[in-house]
């Protein structure tokens, strides 16, 4: 789905997408999306910010409470900032405008293959549930509870917090966290890193200040708190 108010873009997206073979509906605001990613299945979503009626970040807030769908934003704000919240909310990937439509074409493919490649070829194999102190990792549901109260975590957040779960004694560096949850060449920017981070810390600790089950390992990076 191709949620974009200028309809010249628009046109111009879809016209290019479905000659790459993709079939593409579009929605011309947030509230038209949002309606129809409740009525349809869709693979990944492609999404403009500054939406009419219901803006962008909203409408990626409303979604990632429901799905961890693969989103790539499209946007004309170009600044850390937004850059770092689009992240932060869940997008799997920020694009800027003007973009060109081969690169566009090249993220959303990356994208899927990302989504591919983390699914497990047999989930009847993986383990359901991991527990650690007052924290449980529910996989097939994607859903984690601390002391039996369900906390809201994006994608990222959730794969990040299922690396360190599933490996409580192994500390992993950025560069190792950003190649097993993002699937992608890790080129040096700890942004989203330490975005996602923060975010899952004021999630799950008591005290984000002095965490307990996201720790820092001083000249490696970060592992689960031992308890």
């Amino acid at each position: 789905m191709l949620v974009e108010d200028d309809p010249a873009i628009a046109e111009m997206v879809v016209h290019y997408m479905q000659k790459e073979g993709f079939e593409v509906i579009h929605a011309l605001d947030g509230e038209e999306a949002l309606r129809l990613f409740g009525e349809e299945s869709f693979d990944l979503i492609l999404l403009d910010l500054m939406l009419p009626n219901l803006n962008g970040m909203d409408f990626l807030k409303l979604v990632r409470e429901k799905s961890y769908i693969p989103i790539v934003i499209v946007s004309a704000k170009d600044s850390d900032i937004d850059k770092a919240l689009g992240l932060g909310f869940g997008a799997d990937d920020y694009l800027t405008k003007p973009y060109s439509l081969i690169e566009l074409s090249a993220r959303i493919k990356a994208a899927l293959r990302r989504v591919t490649e983390y699914s497990p070829p047999n989930k009847e194999e993986e383990t359901v549930l991991i527990h650690t102190h007052e924290v449980t990792l529910d996989i097939k549901n994607f859903q984690v509870k601390k002391q039996g109260r369900e906390i809201k975590l994006t994608a990222k957040e959730f794969q990040i917090l299922k690396l360190f779960m599933m490996n409580p004694k192994r500390a992993f560096s950025k560069e190792q966290i950003y190649r097993t949850v993002w699937k992608d060449e890790y080129h040096g920017d700890e942004n989203a890193i330490n975005v996602h981070i923060s975010r899952l810390r004021e999630k799950i600790e008591d005290d984000p200040s002095s965490p307990r089950y996201v720790k820092t390992v001083w000249g490696i990076g970060y592992k689960l708190g031992e308890f």
